[in-house]
């Protein structure tokens, strides 16, 4: 396999940009006990991102950053209590679906201490 060149023309496919098991605490759920203690999640994301252009160089203004998808989930986490997980991976896959770039948007959410007995609980969802 050999390196392209800075600027080169990629041959215009999409990529992927990952983020995997991000923790953090959130105010989320629909039981009172949810409510008053915020708990701990784990959030993951896969981005289809468009091809990059023919003049694309070889530095992150070129790109979606994952810094700032990284940055851009804290922030909505912080805006205040989800009663449903699923409302806060909507609202998460609707950011990330907002940058141009973005062709899809796949958002799974975690809540692993739940259950004793469960290593984790959680959603899913994928949109276009």
């Amino acid at each position: 396999m050999t390196a392209q060149p800075s600027g080169q023309n990629t041959g215009g496919k999409p990529y992927r940009i990952f983020i995997r098991d991000l923790e953090m605490i959130a105010s989320v759920g629909v039981h009172q006990f949810e409510k008053i203690k915020p708990q701990r999640i784990r959030v993951s994301i896969d981005l289809i991102v468009g091809p990059r252009g023919p003049d694309a160089t070889d530095t992150v203004d070129t790109v979606l950053s994952y810094e700032n998808v990284v940055k851009a989930v804290r922030a909505i986490v912080a805006t205040g209590h989800f009663h449903l997980i699923e409302t806060l991976a909507e609202r998460i896959a609707a950011e990330c679906l907002n940058h141009y770039t973005v062709v899809s948007a796949k958002v799974k959410i975690e809540k692993p201490d739940i259950f004793p007995d469960a290593a984790t609980v959680g959603i899913e969802i994928e949109r276009p």
